[in-house]
């Protein structure tokens, strides 16, 4: 793919994401506290994680091994951190699950679709479009790739805490439903979300890159509704204990 029909391609990406953004502050994805049948068939949620998660580590795996530029020190940590991310997501997140959920099919199918897309860009990106003199070992020491990095293994480390609380917030054999308040939770209402943005704003940094930037984006398009709606839903079920709160970014909203 040339360097000039790639950007056309994020262009457009970006474009479908306001569009998204905009369609899930009216249509509550299927998955999770909102799973109600109507989204069609549906499987167990942990095989739906690894269905979903899955492919973007094996393609990135791939994409690096066909690589000329694998054993570049900076590309191979841009990398590293995708999989890192994706490793933790297929095969160990779903595992931690306690409860028996389902997860619709056509969630399942839409989220393979963009994993595999985002997966060829930002590997596309690193390993073989941008730049051969950019990310140089001298990157290391640019402030963009050191915020990046701080910002990256801060949202990672919020994001997996908050799911921790989420997870433990029931005994065994408890189908009640409880309000989280450990953490980012005494803030917001999806801190969870709020560390996944952390971490995907700083990646897009550390690459400084469009491609890095359209991942944030889509993380935002797809997050922030879905964080509006848990605070709706929360806010009929708990009332004024969640008055205090925002939804998704500490403070603001």
């Amino acid at each position: 793919m040339s360097i000039h029909l790639f950007y056309t391609f994020l262009y457009a990406m970006i474009f479908v994401a306001v569009i998204v953004f905009i369609a899930l502050y009216f249509i509550n994805a299927g998955y999770g506290m909102f799973n109600n049948g109507k989204w069609g068939r549906s499987i167990n949620n942990k095989a739906g994680w690894i269905i979903m998660e899955a492919p973007v580590f094996l393609v990135l795996m791939c994409l690096w091994l066909l690589s000329d530029r694998k054993q570049m020190l900076v590309p191979d940590i841009m990398i590293c951190l995708m999989l890192l991310h994706y490793f933790q997501r297929a095969f160990i997140f779903p595992f931690l699950f306690k409860s028996n959920s389902k997860m619709p099919l056509v969630i399942v199918g839409m989220g393979i679709l963009f994993n595999l897309i985002n997966a060829f860009i930002q590997g596309g990106w690193i390993l073989y479009l941008s730049p051969v003199d950019m990310y140089t070992t001298d990157w290391l020491l640019t402030p963009q790739f050191n915020i990046g990095i701080f910002l990256f293994f801060t949202g990672m480390a919020i994001n997996l805490h908050s799911d921790h609380v989420i997870r433990n917030l029931r005994k065994p054999g408890d189908t009640n439903h409880y309000l989280p308040e450990k953490g980012l939770y005494k803030y917001i209402t999806s801190a969870n979300y709020f560390g996944e943005i952390v971490e995907w704003i700083g990646f897009a940094i550390l690459t400084w890159s469009l491609a890095g930037a359209v991942f944030a984006i889509w993380t935002c398009a797809n997050l922030i509704p879905r964080a509006n709606s848990i605070y709706i839903n929360y806010k009929k079920e708990f009332g004024d204990k969640v008055m205090n709160r925002k939804r998704v970014i500490p403070f603001i909203y």
